[in-house]
């Protein structure tokens, strides 16, 4: 926010301004904050230089629109896009060569992976396909990132305990009978899963431990706590344990593969194969940024992003099944926010004072305050920028059919003194 004397020349500069009268001055106010926009693109193929798609796909969208690019702009860059032009692709028959390399025996089980045709279905065909024999043990009442195999109250009217019993499949239908409580989906998972082949046996636990009781071969599905799942199973005597981040880590038969996530963060391509999450993010972050910085002169800030965390408030679903949600982003994205609260400033420390002073004070206080405000500024809870970034573009591009793979997010970084 600017300030000059009345009657000074007035501009606008890159938007809408406001003329806001105080005590003989007038503020200079930029009308809009932060502003998201989805960015059409060209539909993404194997091989395609995805980081010259993004920038000339943003600077054609600021020629068409009207709109300026400006120094400390993001631009995010889903992970789909940036995976389909790697071609980083595996076949449920490249996965079924990993486990079978990985657990000779060919007895597993599997514990705690999330319910979805998505993310895990052909997950379980190529694990199903590498073994003789296969125990799925499932988290309930839902898995990890909230997917609904039965509620809390049928629970309680069965007299189950979920952080003590182990249910057999029979025990299950015997307590829910016939379950589709998916909320959105309304699929019957434990038959789903089921489906995949007669060597599938599934039971149901909170305890990864429990699953000892069938084989000490186990293969670890969740996403964000496989760590301590894999250091329990492995202090309570498993012998073989590995993670989905294991499998695929290193090309198998030629496959797609992710050096870090292995198998995390995919999802299903076609009947018979799956798309990786990419790899190699930070080399076109990094491309993206000095192309734009080359043909604009601003510094722009880039990142790719993968599944936004935030939770649905009818599913109950976290939506976070990627194993982060940026794998890659410029230096100048690193951090929390810092700042300050104007409500409480308002209701509190500027409480009584007229229009005119509450905006000077306000606008004061958020140009001289601390370079550190964390756990100082009540009702701002610290987040990572690519933690809300993520999840802001996620919610503008989805993952349906909008065709707008890039986000364009401007004015993050103002705040009211700005």
């Amino acid at each position: 926010m600017e300030r000059l004397d009345i009657g000074a020349n007035q501009a606008s500069i890159g938007g809408i301004w406001l003329l806001v009268p105080c005590q003989g001055m007038v503020f200079i106010m930029r009308a809009v904050g932060t502003v998201a926009r989805g960015i059409r693109a060209p539909l993404i193929k194997s091989g395609d230089d995805i980081a010259q798609i993004v920038v000339d796909s943003v600077l054609a969208a600021a020629k068409a629109e009207g709109f300026e690019l400006r120094d400390r702009d993001v631009i995010g860059v889903t992970e789909a896009v940036v995976a389909r032009s790697q071609g980083n692709y595996a076949s449920c028959a490249q996965i079924a060569s990993d486990i079978r390399a990985k657990y000779p025996g060919g007895v597993l089980a599997i514990t705690f992976p999330i319910l979805s045709r998505n993310r895990f279905a052909n997950l379980l065909k190529g694990i199903a396909e590498g073994c003789d024999k296969l125990y799925i043990m499932l988290s309930y009442p839902a898995d990890e990132v909230g997917n609904e195999l039965i509620s809390w109250d049928a629970l309680d009217s069965a007299g189950v305990n979920p952080y003590t019993d182990l249910l057999t499949e029979a025990m299950y239908r015997e307590k829910f009978g016939e379950n589709t409580t998916h909320v959105f989906t309304h699929m019957d998972y434990v038959k789903y899963y089921k489906s995949f082949g007669d060597h599938i046996e599934i039971i149901f636990a909170n305890d990864v431990k429990r699953v000892l009781e069938y084989t000490k071969n186990v293969l670890c599905c969740d996403v964000h706590s496989r760590f301590r799942s894999k250091r329990l199973l492995a202090e309570a005597g498993a012998e073989t344990v590995y993670g989905l981040d294991d499998i695929l880590s290193a090309p198998v038969d030629g496959s797609g593969y992710n050096e870090k996530f292995g198998l995390l963060g995919s999802n299903k391509a076609t009947e018979d194969s799956v798309k990786l999450f990419p790899r190699g993010c930070e080399a076109v972050v990094a491309k993206v940024s000095a192309q734009l910085k080359a043909a604009t002169g601003k510094n722009i800030e880039v990142l790719i992003y993968g599944d936004g965390a935030f939770k649905d408030p009818v599913g109950h679903i976290w939506e976070l099944a990627d194993p982060v949600v940026s794998p890659a982003f410029t230096p100048g994205l690193d951090g929390t926010p810092n700042e300050l609260k104007l409500k409480y400033l308002l209701d509190n420390d500027f409480a009584g004072k007229s229009e005119s002073e509450v905006r000077e004070a306000v606008d004061m206080s958020i140009k001289t305050k601390a370079a550190d405000l964390e756990n100082k500024a009540l009702g701002t809870t610290p987040r990572r920028y690519t933690d809300l970034i993520g999840s802001l573009c996620d919610l503008m591009s989805g993952s349906g059919d909008k065709g707008t793979p890039i986000v364009l997010i401007q004015g993050y970084f103002d705040n009211y003194a700005s």
